[in-house]
């Protein structure tokens, strides 16, 4: 035989193509349940306030009470970094006059500043960011809650809720007052509860739709708590196909959010996740898998004392989560910290003002419990959860200084991650010890993307990646690398 003469295989076309066919099924199902994650804006928070006080500008409101806690508790960059403790915060002055003197320095040249005090530099542009922050968008996500925020209540009283609430949803709507991002949670679909669920989630959407003439507001979601059973969200699915007919919205806009609360929610009886199901179930409205840390360790027999966002059995839950999601494009969320940061003291309206004492009490309190939401959100950053729970608006300024502080602290070491990859077209390349895969990419961009959506960082900076802003908004790292192969 000629060695230029390439060798004949075996197998025939036909014989290939059968064998091929049901791998090729196999991979085109597998394709679909894992589409990766969902390009769409993922807000860093979720409000939960009692249906019973929700109003058209409730947003609005809690952002004004944000910004007084922050200029109460926090009067200057300093004072918050040494608060919820930044890195480096114990080298930044104490006295307001040179506190004074350093930010007219940080306004002049911050480039300068941050290379003779880069903690400087980090708590002035967090203080500063959060600031324009809760004046911009205070409220990213906000739910109308109808479970423990709410209460079990009389029937006509909840029926007046739903309805009322429609209502000033709606108001909100025309008057542009609704957050980003906005829904309902009502009662779980167990035996007790699901016809007072069913009850609530028909009048409000079925008045919602009437007032708006069939207009839902943007990223509008129903939040469906404790859920056990896959049968459960299918339930959910199919009475809001029916809602959505006889009230005029389009078929599916209503989408879903599901609650991770108890132990079986994690694990069910044949020792599988049932995480999965419950999602199908949904029929592709799922957008959302939000834990309930409480309930949750409760479920555990964790006592009171114990149950707090970092408990190991909360890890270890939140991972399956990840693990039974990853790739689902469903987004996740962790709970809430459940210290208020609120002073045990007020002045009475028209009494005297607070002594000394009373106020430096209050202050002590406040940032103690700054200080245990902004770790426990650093602890949900850093184990992959992008989103969690606030349940007043003084947590709103620790918040946004713990997302910002995150992104902000990683943002050189991605910036350079991310040009390597950019420069090599999605070739592995080291940088530093840390070795990439072409599979990160996607990963990497989502850091700035998730970044640039909350306020955390600009889009200028972004582009220190190699990014045009065109490119950073196509929000696909597969796209970026097609579109510069094709201009190569």
């Amino acid at each position: 035989m000629s060695l230029t003469t390439a060798p004949q295989g075996s197998l025939a076309g036909q014989q290939t193509a059968d064998i091929l066919a049901p791998l090729r099924e196999a991979n085109g199902a597998f394709a679909g349940s894992y589409p990766g994650e969902r390009p769409d804006r993922q807000p860093v928070h979720t409000v939960y306030g009692g249906a019973q006080l929700f109003k058209a500008d409730s947003a609005v409101r809690i952002g004004e009470v944000a910004r007084r806690s922050l200029s109460d508790y926090a009067p200057s960059f300093a004072v918050l970094a040494r608060a919820v403790g930044l890195r480096g915060a114990d080298t930044l002055p104490q006295r307001l006059e040179d506190i004074s003197a350093l930010e007219a320095q940080l306004r002049a040249d911050p480039g300068a500043v941050r290379r003779s005090s880069e903690p400087a530099w980090l708590a002035y542009t967090i203080y500063d960011r959060v600031a324009g922050k809760l004046a911009r968008e205070a409220v990213e996500d906000f739910r109308i809650d109808f479970e423990d925020g709410y209460g079990n209540r009389p029937e006509a009283e909840e029926d007046g809720h739903a309805v009322s609430c429609a209502e000033e949803t709606a108001k909100g709507l025309e008057a542009g007052t609704l957050p980003p991002f906005v829904g309902i949670r009502v009662k779980p679909f167990n035996e007790e509860l699901h016809g007072r669920s069913i009850r609530t989630l028909d009048l409000f959407l079925t008045t919602l739709a009437g007032r708006t003439g069939g207009r839902l507001p943007a990223n509008f979601v129903v939040t469906l708590p404790k859920v056990t059973l896959p049968e459960q969200v299918a339930t959910l699915d199919a009475l809001l196909s029916l809602i959505e007919g006889q009230a005029g919205l389009a078929p599916g806009s209503v989408k879903v959010e599901i609650m991770v609360e108890t132990p079986q929610s994690i694990i069910g009886h044949d020792g599988r996740s049932p995480l999965s199901a419950m999602v199908a179930a949904a029929g592709g409205r799922c957008t959302g898998a939000h834990f309930g840390t409480y309930d949750y360790t409760a479920g555990c027999s964790i006592t009171a004392a114990y149950q707090h966002m970092r408990h190991p059995v909360c890890d270890f839950a939140k991972h399956v989560m990840q693990v039974a999601l990853a790739g689902t494009g469903v987004m996740l969320s962790d709970g809430a910290t459940n210290v208020m940061p609120i002073g045990p003291h007020r002045a009475a309206p028209g009494g005297p003002p607070l002594a000394p004492d009373q106020e430096f009490e209050n202050r002590a309190v406040v940032h103690r419990a700054w200080k245990l939401h902004y770790d426990d959100i650093r602890h949900s950053l850093e184990t992959g959860y992008y989103q969690g729970w606030d349940l007043h608006p003084a947590q709103l300024p620790t918040r946004y200084a713990a997302v910002y502080a995150f992104f902000l602290e990683g943002l050189e070491a991605a910036s350079v991650r991310l040009r390597n990859f950019i420069d090599k077209a999605a070739q592995a390349t080291l940088v530093g010890d840390v070795f990439d895969d072409a599979a990160t990419g996607q990963g990497l961009l989502n850091f700035f993307l998730r970044g640039i959506a909350c306020g955390a960082i600009t889009e200028q900076e972004a582009q220190v990646t190699g990014l045009t802003l065109d490119e950073i908004r196509s929000r696909s790292f597969v796209k970026i690398l097609d579109a510069r192969r094709a201009g190569a």
